[in-house]
């Protein structure tokens, strides 16, 4: 792996730890608002992106580069409302599906194949990220983030659990 694939892979390790930070934050906004089911969905969340990290981690590893983990920005750890946060999930996935794009862009721009089809999972799995929190978001303002219907959906957060990555090659 060369040293422009590298560096661009450390800085995905980085914005994926940040993901899980703003992630957290999140669960910890929904938390104190007592809505446990979107604290729940949001915890899963970081997770998933804390796994994404580790992913990028191993396959530096395996490689032969050299992870360079640096500072995790602070996250913000307040928002207007519930719809405002779950707005800044979607924008926030919309953003590293385009970090995600740009690392296939260096992949191919360096010929590395194998960072390529490495990558490629993870381009689809933006699409699934951007899909749900896309989905979630519509909800919210079909509901305008108010009444019954809240409940409902918070409870329905509650179910999601956390499944660690472990097909073949993933």
């Amino acid at each position: 792996m060369n040293k422009r694939m590298e560096d661009a892979l450390n800085g995905q390790i980085n914005a994926e730890m940040y993901s899980s930070y703003l992630y957290l934050s999140m669960s910890a906004y929904f938390a104190d608002k007592n809505l446990n089911g979107f604290a729940n969905w949001m915890r899963v969340q970081a997770q998933e992106e804390l796994a994404h990290a580790m992913k990028f981690f191993d396959f530096v590893n395996e490689r032969g580069g050299r992870v360079e983990l640096k500072a995790i920005e602070q996250p913000q750890k307040e928002w207007d409302s519930v719809v405002d946060a779950i707005e800044e999930t979607y924008k926030h996935e919309q953003l590293v599906t385009s970090l995600i794009n740009n690392l296939v862009n260096v992949a191919i721009e360096e010929k590395d194949h194998a960072t390529n089809n490495f990558l490629q999972w993870f381009v689809s799995e933006q699409v699934e990220e951007e899909a749900r929190a896309s989905e979630l978001l519509g909800e919210l303002k079909m509901i305008d983030g108010k009444g019954p219907a809240m409940f409902m959906i918070d409870r329905e957060l509650k179910t999601r659990v956390f499944v660690p990555i472990t097909q073949p090659g993933a």
